[in-house]
C-alpha cells in the first residue's frame, strides 16, 4: 500500500512540475518558436539583459514590493497585537476583515479596489498597486504573527510587569525581539505575493506603471516569444529563493 501511494505521489508531483520543467527547458532553446530542440543556447538570457521595457517593469514591481511588504508589515504585527491582546465582538468583526481577503477571489478584489478607486476619484498608478498589494498582504502577516504570539509565555510577560516594566518596554524588550523571525519570515512571504501577483495588479494598474506579471501578459497577447522563457525561469529561481529563505526562517522561528 506504501508503495502505491508513494508512486501516486511521485505521479502527481511528476504532473504538476512538468510544465515548470519544459519552460525551463525551453529557455536553453535556440529556436526561436520553441517548436523542435535546435540546441543549447544562452541567446535569449543575453537579449533580455538588453531589453529596457522588461527592466523598467521589473523595477516597478520591485518598488511596489518592497514598500508593500514593509506597510504591511507594520500593520499585520499591530492587527495581530489587536487580536491577540483584546477579546470582544469587534476583535471578531476585526478578525473577518482580516480574513475576507484570503477567501475572496482575486478577480473579485481586483474589480472591487478598482472600483473603489474610481469612486474616491484616485488616479490609477504604482500608488494604486502599492495600496492593493498592501491590502492582501496583511491578512497573510496578521495570521502569521498572531499564530506566534499564541506561543509566547504571558508568565515571562507578568514577570516583566511585576519589576515595573511598562508596555512599551514590555513590547520593545519582550515582546518584538520574539516575534522578529516572524516578522522577517513574513515581509518575505508578503514580497513573494507581490512580486507574483497579476490578477488584483491587472485592474488596478495605470499606464506607464506595469509591473513584470503584467508586462508578461501582454507579450503573451501576442505569441510567446523565447524571452518570456528566459524571463520566467529567472522569475522562478528568485522566487525558489526567496521560499526557501522563508521557510528556513519559519522552520527557525517554531523551534
Amino acid at each position: 500500500m506504501s508503495r502505491t501511494v508513494r508512486w501516486i505521489s511521485y505521479s502527481a508531483f511528476f504532473f504538476l512540475y512538468l510544465p515548470v520543467i519544459v519552460l525551463i527547458i525551453s529557455s536553453f532553446n535556440a529556436s526561436r518558436f520553441g517548436g523542435a530542440w535546435e540546441g543549447f543556447s544562452l541567446t535569449w538570457y543575453q537579449r533580455l539583459f538588453h531589453e529596457p521595457t522588461i527592466w523598467n517593469a521589473l523595477t516597478n514591481s520591485l518598488i511596489v514590493a518592497v514598500y508593500s511588504s514593509v506597510l504591511a508589515t507594520i500593520l499585520g504585527l499591530t492587527s495581530a497585537l489587536s487580536l491577540h491582546k483584546y477579546r470582544s465582538y469587534l476583535q471578531k468583526i476585526h478578525l473577518g476583515i482580516i480574513l475576507a481577503p484570503l477567501v475572496m477571489p482575486e478577480i473579485l478584489m481586483g474589480i472591487s479596489l478598482l472600483f473603489l478607486f474610481l469612486a474616491i476619484s484616485v488616479k490609477l498608478s504604482l500608488f494604486t498597486v502599492f495600496l492593493a498589494h498592501t491590502t492582501f498582504c496583511i491578512s497573510y502577516i496578521t495570521l502569521l504573527i498572531k499564530t506566534r504570539l499564541e506561543s509566547l509565555e504571558n508568565s515571562i510577560v507578568e514577570a516583566a510587569r511585576d519589576l515595573g516594566a511598562s508596555s512599551w518596554q514590555v513590547f520593545w524588550k519582550i515582546t518584538l525581539p520574539f516575534l522578529t523571525p516572524t516578522l522577517v519570515a513574513g515581509w518575505l512571504l508578503a514580497f513573494t505575493l507581490s512580486l507574483d501577483d497579476f490578477v488584483i495588479t491587472f485592474f488596478v494598474v495605470g499606464p506607464g506603471a506595469t509591473t513584470l506579471p503584467v508586462y508578461i501578459y501582454s507579450m503573451m497577447k501576442f505569441g510567446a516569444p523565447p524571452l518570456i522563457n528566459a524571463l520566467s525561469t529567472l522569475i522562478l529561481l528568485f522566487t525558489a529563493i526567496i521560499t526557501i529563505v522563508y521557510y528556513h526562517i519559519a522552520e527557525g522561528d517554531r523551534s
